[in-house]
This record gives C-alpha cells, sequence and structure tokens, in this order.
C-alpha cells in the first residue's frame, strides 16, 4: 500500500518549484517508459498495476493497485505505469554553437509546442536544442508526453539566449514573417534556428543577434503558423539543401 505520504509526493511533481527542490520528475505510459527502460535511462522509481502489458524484472518495479495509480497519476484515464526519474540539466560547452545545427527556443511557453520541436530536433538529428528560461520546463510532465521520450534522447540546454548567441561565427537564421523565402537558403551545414512564440514572435533583446530571417511563404490567408510546423519545414529544408 502507497502511504499517504508517498502519493502527496509523487502527485506534487506536476509542480515546477517542487521538482526543482526534489530534482525528480514523473513520466507516465506504457510506450515512454517502454523506450526509457530498453534506452536504459536512469529512472528511480517504476510505479506500475497487473495492466503493465511490458513488465520487467527490475528491483525498482512497485506493483500498485488500480485505485492507488488513479490517486498518483497526472492523467483523467491513469495509465498502468509511472516512473519517476532524477532531473540532469546539461550546459552550453564554450564554443559548442559554432558546430552543427542547433534549435533555439525562444519564449516558447506551450508545452506540447515543446515537446513536439523536440521531437523534430531528433527526427532531423539536430546536434542540440537550446531553451531559453522562459520556455515551458523541459521536465513537465506534458512536455515530457509530447515529446514521445525525445528528451531523453535529444541534448537539450537551457540557458539565456543572449549569452547562448553573443559572438557565433555560424549563420544565426530567425524565423519571422517579414523574412526571406527559406527555399532559396544556401546550403549550410552548421547554423542556429530561432523559432519565438506564436503570438509574440522573437524577443526584442535576441532579434540583434540574428544574422538572417526566414520565412515559409505563404500562398493562403492564414495569419501564421504553429511553431513546431514551422520549425519542421525549416529544418526540412536545411537537411535538403545540406544533401
Amino acid at each position: 500500500m502507497l502511504t499517504k505520504a508517498e502519493i502527496t509526493r509523487l502527485r506534487a511533481l506536476d509542480e515546477k518549484q517542487y521538482r526543482e527542490a526534489a530534482g525528480l520528475f514523473v513520466v507516465e505510459g506504457e510506450k515512454i517508459i517502454g523506450e526509457l527502460i530498453a534506452s536504459k535511462h536512469p529512472l528511480l522509481e517504476i510505479y506500475a498495476t497487473e495492466a503493465w502489458k511490458n513488465p520487467v524484472s527490475d528491483s525498482r518495479v512497485r506493483t500498485v493497485s488500480a485505485e492507488e495509480m488513479s490517486r498518483i497519476s497526472h492523467f483523467p484515464k491513469p495509465s498502468p505505469v509511472l516512473a519517476v526519474g532524477r532531473i540532469e540539466r546539461a550546459t552550453l560547452a564554450a564554443g559548442e554553437l559554432d558546430q552543427g545545427l542547433t534549435l533555439a527556443l525562444d519564449r516558447i511557453q506551450d508545452a506540447g509546442n515543446v515537446g513536439t520541436l523536440l521531437r523534430i530536433a531528433e527526427w532531423f538529428a539536430l546536434d542540440r536544442v537550446v531553451m531559453s528560461p522562459d520556455c515551458a520546463d523541459l521536465f513537465s510532465l506534458k512536455v515530457i508526453s509530447a515529446s514521445m521520450g525525445s528528451f531523453a534522447r535529444v541534448r537539450v540546454i537551457s540557458t539565456p539566449l543572449d549569452q547562448a548567441l553573443a559572438g557565433l561565427s555560424v549563420p544565426v537564421l530567425g524565423c519571422d514573417l517579414e523574412g526571406s523565402n527559406v527555399h532559396v537558403l544556401p546550403p549550410m551545414k552548421d547554423a542556429v534556428i530561432v523559432i519565438g512564440s506564436e503570438g509574440r514572435g522573437l524577443s526584442a533583446g535576441i532579434e540583434s543577434f540574428i544574422s538572417q530571417c526566414i520565412t515559409i511563404p505563404r500562398h493562403g490567408g492564414a495569419e501564421s503558423l504553429n511553431a513546431a510546423v514551422a520549425a519542421a519545414i525549416v529544418c526540412d529544408n536545411l537537411r535538403r539543401l545540406a544533401q
């Protein structure tokens, strides 16, 4: 039986303040937890009901009842498995952004978008993702779920973008409605792609570091593209041109 204190602790991991204090995050779902186990991601605790279809012989697994799972789950419809991992945040090395392709997220506060952007970064084999501190938290359950496990396979650094982008020798491409056509970019294997929030675009403090604004040609009447959709199109073009 789970104690009241254990249930409270697991439920509290939904809050960023508690996650940071405890240094822990929570993840739910058979598929994503199965992938994390297969990749030997360092999960600390695993709670599962007898309905879990992929049980493992592992000392970390603790069997709970369906009722207990409903009390610790953060989903309206509880998954049969929930796990807890340790928060580990990467730091940016000097000169790191001058090599390879980087996706920089500027104030992307929608957790679903952040998770999808991590999946896009993994799909296109980008070298890293840099997130401004005011983006949705990497270790929130919504980001983790939307990333479908990419949060654990992509190098992600949270750092002020004005510091990260200062003094770079590679092109810094800012996605903006008034930019030049992304389809006519020259081939480039090293670059930083900056995606701003849908509602506010690129922040004023970042614009001075942008070497070229780019856009996706609009043929219809939609006001804008979803940030993740725009990032996918830009990444696809860069990979295509580099071939």
